[in-house]
């Protein structure tokens, strides 16, 4: 008879975690899990999740943790502050830090680990809400080699593409480098609908016209169709990806290198905070535009 599989641990039932999460027990994996807010244990109990009273009454009883939590101090909090999985980490366990924060504070987290005997992967990920549910998300992972091996099958029940992409910080490097790239995409998608709406275009038959060429993005594909309903459900919130381009442009300015576009963009996402829609999908930006324009994007009126 084969032996009921170890349980692994999970923190950080968001937005994201809550799906990866679901997945891991959709595949088999026993969970137990913790949040910051209880009730949001409460969907994965009911699915045969147990919950910790803290992340280090989690680690105390798990040999692979997973933590995807919102911003670098929030991983700091969970792992290393009080009540926190280094207090009770058992000998060779795997922490798997599934957030996106700095690749210099993964790199210290990983050292304290170490001392205490344990390991950290730093594998964030990218796909939206959408990706998390259906467990299709993009992983890039940092870290020993051995340890990616060890993680392999879990990253399984929660992405399609893995990659493991070089040493501790190199992951989060990675997911900057997505980021850099999505806002981009946000931009040209958000400059072109405004293009066409001025332009008097039926924006749907536009979307298919351009959608599979050169021109065709994933932003492009799964985000201007909410755009055109003014559907502005989050699969990734601005507030969210302002933090991930603060770490951006701080790496960059460590690194020496210039991210125009990237700045522009933060600062677009910045004056949409100052009108209270940080809570909005990423997609929002098109606000922005829409306010320098005069100009509001409607699909039954070009």
């Amino acid at each position: 008879m084969s032996s009921t599989p170890a349980p692994i641990g999970f923190i950080g039932l968001g937005i994201m975690g809550r799906g990866m999460a679901h997945n891991l027990l959709q595949a088999g994996f026993p969970l137990i899990v913790w949040n910051r807010t209880p009730a949001k244990m409460q969907p994965l109990l009911e699915l045969g999740a147990r919950a910790a009273q803290y992340p280090a009454d989690l680690a105390a009883q798990c040999d692979v943790i997973i933590t995807c939590v919102s911003d670098t101090p929030d991983v700091e909090a969970v792992i290393l502050g009080e009540n926190g999985v280094i207090d009770q980490v058992r000998s060779n366990a795997l922490i798997i830090d599934m957030s996106t924060i700095s690749p210099q504070a993964t790199r210290e987290i990983a050292t304290k680990l170490n001392q205490k005997g344990a390991h950290l992967l730093d594998a964030p990920v990218s796909g939206g809400s959408e990706g998390a549910q259906k467990g299709t998300l993009s992983i890039m992972v940092g870290g020993d080699a051995a340890q990616f091996e060890r993680a392999l099958p879990y990253f399984q029940a929660m992405g399609k593409t893995i990659t493991h992409v070089g040493d501790q910080g190199a992951g989060q490097t990675v997911k900057l480098v997505n980021q850099i790239l999505v806002v981009g995409n946000a931009l040209a998608m958000s400059e072109a609908l405004l293009f066409a709406q001025a332009g008097g275009l039926d924006l749907e038959k536009t979307l298919k016209a351009v959608g599979g060429g050169a021109g065709g993005s994933w932003m492009l594909s799964n985000r201007a169709p909410q755009i055109l309903k003014r559907d502005w459900t989050p699969g990734f919130t601005i507030d969210l990806q302002q933090k991930d381009l603060r770490l951006a442009l701080k790496a960059a300015d460590q690194l020496g290198v210039p991210l125009l576009g990237t700045s522009l963009i933060f600062n677009l996402y910045r004056t949409l905070q100052a009108q209270g829609l940080g809570g909005d999908g990423n997609h929002a930006l098109i606000k922005a535009l829409e306010h320098l324009a005069g100009i509001e994007i409607d699909s039954d009126h070009p």
